[in-house]
């Protein structure tokens, strides 16, 4: 890696901007302030690090990054190494990377490093009594911009000031919704109807919905017309299939809809990587994967849309999440049986439906403009 680093910077580079995510989810917090600063300051470069293969592989052709490569792994010889290639004016770490010896590499080279979207807790090692290594880590830092009041408080009892800006999530996907695509299958397949999205879903997942969804068309009289998009976490033959066998419903998958009657299926199945984002669009109604496992998928690409939003047991790292449930526009089920009743209460009274899908809309509208506060005050 470090030869293709010395192959690709040049020399004389005196105008790179570092940013460094963990994985695809930080990326996508990190990525509002890439189309600022490319926006602003056309003749700033862009090195653009992951840590996870999930990331690399995903956004390694990312256009508006000029270089991407892997973060070498936390040694006092690597990260003098790394940055003594890249020479970067600055560096901005997202969200949880905080890396010991390349903050120090940084720091004796002068270099100012920003966290952005950060987020902290009373339980992580920073505020404990034997954590004196790692707050040392953290006072590396030039400026802290935190998602929350709780993040500022905890980072000011250990004598850390911060901003609080918010959550850059929250830009990104009012873009998404301003670039939303226009999908005249999924249309054609809504047709009038109430359409619910299961969206990133894993196995766990479909076990919590998918008896509710064979039932949609024999309950239609109290909760209306549904119709079912499934767009599965994993798209894998066998994924797809296992979720074929347990529907009782017609259903087909978004491969295989050219040329076909979409009126006489009622579950659409998607089977490649992308739509998500825009389908909501269309969503009455949406389920999010993920928080039966490690954690829960991004929900709010269906909250911008305005939606009743269900998902499982594991959020409470995820403070828009807890912030919509405390504000009764999402809803946590930890089984079939719940997902039932929550569902049903939803889908059968307009009035409250109508009320969850102002409240989702209204939060994510309400929390824009993390990454311009962060633009203002890096001073690019």
């Amino acid at each position: 890696m470090f030869d293709r680093m010395e192959a690709a910077f040049k020399p004389n580079e005196e105008n790179t901007i570092w940013v460094h995510c963990a994985s695809l989810g930080e990326f996508e917090q990190g990525r509002p302030l890439i189309e600022s600063i490319k926006a602003m300051d056309a003749s700033s470069k862009i090195l653009l690090t992951f840590f996870s293969p999930s990331g690399y592989e995903v956004r390694k052709n990312y256009d508006l990054a000029d270089y991407v490569f892997y973060l070498p792994l936390d040694t006092a010889a690597n990260a003098k190494r790394f940055v003594a290639i890249a020479k970067p004016k600055m560096a901005i770490f997202v969200k949880y990377e905080f890396w010991h010896h390349h903050f120090v590499a940084l720091k004796a080279n002068q270099i100012p490093i920003y966290s952005i979207s950060a987020i902290f807790r009373p339980h992580q090692i920073y505020f404990k009594s034997y954590g004196g290594f790692y707050r040392g880590t953290l006072k590396l830092v030039d400026n802290f911009y935190v998602q929350n009041t709780d993040s500022f408080l905890l980072l000011k009892s250990i004598g850390i000031g911060s901003e609080i800006v918010g959550d850059t999530r929250f830009d990104r996907v009012k873009t998404i919704t301003e670039a939303k695509k226009d999908l005249i299958y999924i249309k054609r397949f809504k047709s009038g109807n109430k359409l619910f999205v299961v969206g990133s879903s894993w196995e766990a997942d479909i076990a919590v919905v998918i008896a509710s969804i064979n039932q949609f068309y024999l309950e239609k009289s109290y909760i209306g017309n549904i119709k079912t998009v499934i767009a599965p976490h994993e798209i894998t033959p066998k994924s797809i299939t296992n979720i074929q066998n347990q529907l009782q419903r017609p259903s087909v998958l978004y491969s295989q809809v050219a040329n076909k009657d979409l009126s006489v299926f009622d579950v659409l199945i998607i089977d490649n990587i992308g739509m998500l984002s825009s389908i909501y669009a269309y969503a009455d109604f949406a389920y999010i994967g993920g928080a039966f496992g490690k954690g829960l998928h991004n929900i709010l690409e269906a909250a911008t849309f305005g939606m009743p939003i269900f998902f499982g047991p594991k959020y409470a790292k995820f403070q828009e999440a807890v912030d919509l449930i405390n504000e009764g526009g999402a809803f946590c089920v930890r089984s079939p049986k719940e997902f039932d009743a929550a569902f049903k209460q939803v889908a059968s009274d307009e009035a409250q439906a109508t009320r969850c899908s102002a409240i989702t809309k209204k939060y994510v509208d309400g929390n824009t403009g993390a990454t311009d506060k962060i633009w203002r005050h890096l001073n690019l």
